[in-house]
């Protein structure tokens, strides 16, 4: 069982533009889904979608570079972690997404969510290019 969800992405935009898109709750809002989010290290938040409520802690909150914070999907009691890594380059902006942990879950829910998140966080990083290129 894999455990961990890693995408990486070279965007042409500056980190800055991307750092609000990820840590910004209207921007957030904008691209991804809807959010009540600060990244400040120990706020709550909560992202919801459809029926779906996620909620966590904002771990790590280094602005423009990393930030991290725990991810509980609703219904469940298994917490994750998600991590946003940005590096400036030549080019733009590196992109290091991880989302791990997910072995937590039990039995086959685990490969449900692996499955369910790696296809999520490749839209979600197609939509974020989009919407920047939007902005």
């Amino acid at each position: 069982m894999n455990d961990r969800i890693i995408k990486t992405h070279q965007f042409t935009h500056p980190i800055d533009e991307i750092w609000k898109a990820i840590s910004l709750a209207d921007e957030i809002s904008a691209w991804f889904i809807k959010a009540e989010f600060q990244p400040e290290v120990g706020y709550q938040y909560t992202f919801t979608h459809e029926q779906t409520i996620i909620t966590g802690e904002v771990l790590k909150a280094n602005p423009v570079y990393e930030l991290v914070y725990t991810w509980i999907v609703s219904g469940t009691d298994v917490e994750t972690t998600v991590s946003w890594k940005l590096e400036e380059n030549p080019q733009g902006t590196l992109l290091t997404l991880e989302h791990y942990g997910i072995s937590k879950y039990p039995g086959e829910t685990a490969i449900f969510m692996f499955e369910n998140f790696k296809g999520g966080w490749n839209t979600c990083v197609t939509n974020l290019d989009k919407y920047l290129s939007e902005k």
